[in-house]
């Protein structure tokens, strides 16, 4: 499929969404007016309401099926409808949102946006609503300074919570690993790439060599997006934009080092050459047409949503090449049309607490950003039965507190969507090698207006 179609089927999909969920969210709300909104809390509304969460991602997402049902259990006059809208953040679910808050109908009472949305949010604050007129400003003490910056708008307010960080691993498939005559055990799959990236492109090799029904890699861009997020914090931990808004997308060596190691990786004929958050991409898992990708702790459960039951034990996690990254997370903020933004609020703050937190890691792996969740015992003994019982409190606990916050700048979202078509495109065989990085720069400054 061509990125002119992708985007077209992008478009469609966001229209289709425009259409029958815009409904859902308008009427979502309730009618219960102000009363509900005046009363002491959301548990003594005055009459039922419903709020409506809409979230992103594949998989098990944001992980709240089990937080929200016992929300629901314990408000029974504030219900929650959860709506997990698409899986991509770029392509769908940011410009509908975008729309919607434009229109002031359609956004849910409590909506989710990617680090890479964050840096336009802030800078419409006539969208979201003042948080710290609830009292929210009382959780400051429980995230990272960064975390919590980033979720004060331009006007200096709070308008997001933080729901969970990034981090970095590998995942892989222990079955197709065997297959290559490769290490299965996590450590010793670890050690095949200890000495960095170089190492990761002889491993494929070695798997290439041996097996010829899949490929060693999912999708360069999703390998794009770690070594990006290694390589930002080697460079000022900006990406496409530097700290002045100012487009670097060709002065940025972290961008450069990025593409060139996904050029190189393409060229080695390691991928699978599918594009992440696709439907191809989630055909992959269960067709077994890969075995790796790189995996940020709320991968986890976008693997084992997507692939099933079926491969559960057949999936583990290695360490990354070339140390730790900081890619993804994500915050929860009140769009200012709800009609129940006190019980939003509330909402919110519930969902981004440390218990909801660690509820979110063990139903889909999503790191905790709040520093009693990321000391809590439970995290640190944490395994994941999916991936064998993976120790992943141990793989990713010791890191998460030192995890660098990447810059990213109002336009992010826009320029990431068609810098990484791209890639996608270089990967397929529509962007030849040798014209790709030019096309790359000025998908970026196309996109950056």
């Amino acid at each position: 499929m061509t990125n002119k179609a992708r985007r077209g089927r992008m478009l469609a999909v966001a229209s289709v969404m425009t259409a029958a969920l815009g409904v859902t969210a308008a009427c979502s709300s309730g009618d219960g007016g102000d009363t509900a909104g005046s009363a002491g809390t959301s548990s003594a509304a005055a009459e039922k309401i419903t709020l409506t969460l809409q979230t992103f991602g594949g998989g098990t997402n944001f992980g709240y099926k089990a937080a929200v049902e016992k929300w629901n259990a314990e408000h029974p006059n504030v219900q929650v409808k959860y709506n997990n809208l698409t899986d991509s953040f770029e392509n769908v679910y940011w410009p509908q949102m975008l729309q919607w808050l434009q229109s002031g109908t359609g956004a849910g009472d409590v909506v989710g946006i990617d680090e890479g949305g964050m840096g336009l949010a802030k800078a419409r604050p006539q969208f979201f609503t003042d948080l710290g007129q609830y009292g929210l400003q009382s959780r400051q003490s429980d995230f990272p300074a960064w975390k919590w910056e980033n979720g004060i708008n331009s006007e200096g307010k709070l308008f997001a919570l933080g729901t969970d960080v990034g981090g970095m691993s590998i995942c892989y498939r222990t079955d197709l690993f065997k297959k290559a005559g490769l290490p299965t055990d996590r450590d010793e799959v670890s050690k095949l790439w200890s000495g960095g990236w170089d190492d990761f492109i002889k491993a494929g090799q070695d798997f290439q060599a041996k097996v010829k029904d899949a490929k060693f890699v999912d999708s360069v861009n999703t390998i794009y997006n770690v070594v990006l997020s290694q390589e930002a914090a080697k460079n000022g931990n900006v990406t496409y934009f530097d700290k002045d808004q100012q487009l670097i997308v060709d002065k940025n060596p972290a961008v450069k080092t990025a593409f060139d190691f996904t050029q190189k990786i393409s060229e080695a004929g390691l991928t699978a050459k599918l594009q992440n958050f696709t439907d191809p991409w989630n055909t992959g898992f269960v067709k077994s047409q890969f075995a790796t990708l790189g995996c940020p702790g709320w991968m986890l459960g976008v693997v084992s949503g997507t692939a099933g039951d079926e491969f559960k034990g057949k999936w583990d996690v290695a360490t990354v090449p070339g140390g730790g990254g900081n890619w993804g997370g994500s915050w929860l903020a009140v769009p200012k049309q709800s009609k129940h933004p006190k019980e939003a609020a509330e909402l919110a703050s519930y969902l981004t607490g440390p218990e909801a937190q660690l509820m979110a890691f063990k139903e889909g792996g999503n790191l905790p950003s709040t520093i009693p969740a990321q000391d809590d015992p439970e995290l640190q003994s944490a395994t994941n039965e999916y991936f064998g019982n993976a120790p992943i409190g141990k793989i990713f606990g010791p890191s998460i507190k030192s995890l660098q916050p990447t810059f990213l700048g109002e336009k992010h979202a826009q320029v990431k969507r068609e810098v990484e078509q791209v890639v996608t495109g270089m990967d397929q065989g529509s962007v030849p090698y040798a014209e790709a990085w030019q096309k790359f720069v000025e998908a970026g400054q196309k996109a950056a207006g």
